[in-house]
């Protein structure tokens, strides 16, 4: 009789304690489209108890105690949802549980490249965004200019073009620097004669987004795209003042100073921009030449801001700068040149450009925006007995019209563009003046087909003077496969009008190359495609935030524009009888845990150049390329990032191969509210081409440099202070 008692009490316990153990099921939406949610987190308030939902939305929790309970949903980019149920449910059927994106987390960035009005996530090009935040954290690694920020970048590097004199240029997935288009608030800025130093001579400071297209772009502002564009975008005043300094000293002999200010005024507002950057000159390797040149730069870029009416506004911008370099010799350069020490490298440049924008709203669904500016470039480059000296005068205009309705958005447009380059001296090649007009016109639709699926199309044709039609199609796609994955697929033509502007002339100083001209010159076509998938997800209950992207890219160069010999020290510009080609992909890994966030990415790029049968690796261009940044961040007090950079073998110009190198670097930035000071150690293993190859041949009178494919400079800290009033 005891044993039945124990018996029926321990059974009776049992009874009880499974009865007290619920299960919920549940199925997790986005509140706006009904999509499920993938790796959305619930947990019950007061316990241990979590569960994630699966590929399909549905959550099971399981021992779940009788009574109230708080059960709370989270998930990346979305506002937190608490349910209060009571357990057991009279109901043990599926609850449905919806969510509403974080507004404040996700902020709704509108892409201004594409000169729509849908926000980044929505856009089916591929767009890479560099935010304020981002750019900021930059500016204490580079206060000078913008060279760090784009290197940085997966499949971007900027490639070196004078070893005494920094002169830098961009390349995209392995293409020259000619063939990516700069803008700067959608005016293009820095082409032809001023292509070789304008990520010099850009300063950060006053930058509030940065967007890069990657790939044929030529459809969205005309040629010089088919590598892809970049389009840096100027801040814009607020009703809050914004007024920063920043001081910056290197180890490396520089100096910064910048200052920037901000306000509205009811119907007038104004930006401005003040920047100083100085340096002496600076050879670590004790090469006899400079790593760092001597420079002198002043910026000023005012900007003024008029809203005449809720629907009407305008702004009106100066860009100026002005700038005096000299490399070379570094006897020379710091006032004790002989006849020994007389080699130099001198850039004396200035920039005006004015910029003008009108918009004006209809209604909810319509606006005209026209724009217009014109840029003055004066270049004067010497070397020991030859001088380059030219003028470059171009302008841009713009009318564009933007129709956006529920499922879908229409731009039409026209525009002209002018290039007239004059020459001061004709030199042995005679003078190389030109003028180029180019008058084109553009549709883009974005279309929402379906919940899953938004297509964007476009077509531009332009009239290029002597040279004939380009007609340019291109089309992309977006594919949202679920709230986590999605995948964006592009393609398009481009073109290019020839110049004698290109790396290889830029690295002899344009000394002996012979004008183009229509009669012996062609455009240089185009055609490429991206393909990318991006994945997002949170781990590990949510603590940690996993996104994936994998790009894929290709891009083919019908008889491209390269510098062939002509005999007697000249060089022509001549269409070859062949193709460049370049292929390959690029991976970017970002993990995220409470205040650290690490970012992975590789490139790897097989561009080949055929000429008259015989193919051959493009020179410059690494195969392999690794990038790894570990962050710590604490907002508003403390920011920490360790780098790290692998580049492998480069075929260089004279048909060898440079030597596969690792850098490393270390910022550390600590943050008051007003005041910020911050400490860069840019690459503090001191990786430099000079510890493992040489830079030049022949003798320090007449030197005949290689291709520069690593660091001069070495390891160089540099420290400075933010001020915020």
């Amino acid at each position: 009789m005891k044993k039945t008692i124990l018996a029926l009490t321990a059974l009776t316990a049992w009874a009880h304690g499974a009865s007290a153990q619920n299960t919920l099921k549940a199925t997790v939406k986005d509140k706006e489209n009904g999509e499920t949610l993938i790796g959305v987190t619930a947990r019950v308030d007061g316990t241990d108890i979590t569960a994630v939902s699966d590929s399909d939305g549905n959550i099971t929790i399981s021992n779940i105690p009788d009574g109230e309970r708080s059960i709370t949903f989270s998930y990346v980019g979305y506002e937190e949802k608490t349910e209060r149920m009571s357990f057991p449910l009279t109901d043990d059927g599926t609850v449905t549980i919806t969510m509403g994106e974080d507004e404040e987390e996700l902020e709704e960035i509108t892409v201004q490249t594409t000169r729509g009005t849908r926000s980044i996530k929505n856009i089916p090009t591929r767009v890479e965004f560099i935010s304020g935040e981002e750019l900021d954290e930059k500016s204490s690694m580079k206060p000078g200019d913008i060279r760090m920020l784009l290197n940085e970048s997966t499949g971007i590097t900027t490639q070196q073009t004078s070893a005494i004199s920094g002169n830098a240029a961009i390349r995209i997935q392995g293409l020259d620097g000619r063939y990516t288009q700069i803008l700067k608030d959608g005016f293009p800025t820095f082409a032809g004669a001023a292509s070789g130093l304008g990520l010099l001579q850009t300063p950060p400071l006053d930058l509030r987004q940065v967007e890069i297209i990657k790939g044929s772009s030529s459809t969205l502002y005309g040629g010089g795209a088919i590598a892809g564009l970049v389009n840096l975008i100027s801040k814009t005043p607020g009703e809050k003042r914004e007024l920063n300094f920043l001081l910056n000293g290197t180890s490396g002999r520089g100096l910064d100073a910048s200052a920037f200010y901000s306000r509205k005024f009811g119907k007038v507002g104004t930006t401005m921009l003040f920047s100083y950057n100085r340096n002496w000159a600076y050879d670590p390797s004790d090469t006899g030449f400079t790593a760092i040149p001597e420079f002198d730069r002043f910026t000023f870029n005012p900007k003024l801001f008029l809203y005449f009416s809720e629907n009407t506004d305008m702004n009106i911008a100066l860009n100026t700068m002005y700038e005096d370099r000299l490399g070379g010799d570094i006897e020379y350069v710091r006032g004790r040149g002989s006849d020994v020490h007389a080699y130099f490298e001198r850039n004396i440049t200035q920039r005006h450009s004015l910029q003008a924008a009108l918009q004006h709203r209809f209604s909810g669904r319509s606006r005209l925006t026209v724009k217009a500016s014109g840029t003055y470039y004066d270049r004067s480059l010497e070397v020991p007995g030859y001088e380059f000296d030219g003028r470059q005068v171009s302008t841009f205009s713009e009318a564009a019209f933007t129709h956006t309705k529920e499922r879908s958005e229409w731009v039409t447009g026209l525009n002209l563009w002018t290039d007239d380059f004059n020459e001061k001296h004709a030199g042995t090649a005679g003078k190389r003046d030109y003028v180029q007009t180019v008058a084109g016109a553009f549709v883009q639709n974005t279309w929402a087909a379906t919940e899953w699926l938004d297509v964007e199309s476009g077509l531009r044709a332009d009239h290029v003077t002597d040279y004939g039609w380009a007609v340019l199609p291109r089309l992309s796609a977006l594919f949202k496969l679920s709230s986590s994955l999605s995948s964006r697929l592009s393609g398009g033509f481009g073109y290019k009008t020839p110049t004698i502007f290109t790396e290889d002339t830029e690295r002899i100083h344009y000394n002996g190359v012979l004008p183009v001209s229509p009669e012996t010159n062609r455009l240089e076509r185009s055609y490429g495609a991206n393909w990318d998938v991006n994945y997002v997800t949170s781990l590990f209950g949510g603590d940690v935030s996993l996104a994936v992207n994998q790009l894929f890219f290709y891009t083919y160069i019908k008889s491209p524009l390269l510098m062939k010999p002509a005999g007697g020290d000249l060089y022509r510009m001549e269409n070859i009888d062949g193709h460049i080609d370049t292929k390959g992909s690029e991976t970017n890994v970002k993990l995220g845990y409470k205040d650290f966030h690490l970012f992975l990415g590789y490139t790897y790029t097989d561009a080949r150049t055929t000429d008259n049968g015989r193919t051959c690796a493009s020179t410059l261009t690494p195969k392999h390329r690794l990038n790894a940044i570990l962050m710590y961040e604490v907002e508003d007090e403390w920011r920490v990032g360790l780098e790290s950079y692998y580049y492998g073998k480069q075929r260089l110009g004279d048909g060898s191969e440079g030597k596969p190198y690792t850098m490393f670097g270390l910022m550390v930035e600590k943050i008051w509210e007003k005041v910020s000071v911050f400490a860069n150690f840019e690459n503090f293993t001191d990786r430099r081409q000079t510890r493992f190859d040489t830079i030049y041949n022949g003798t320090i009178t007449h030197p005949e440099f290689r291709d520069i494919y690593a660091p001069l400079e070495g390891f160089v800290f540099n420290a400075g202070i933010k001020i915020r009033l």
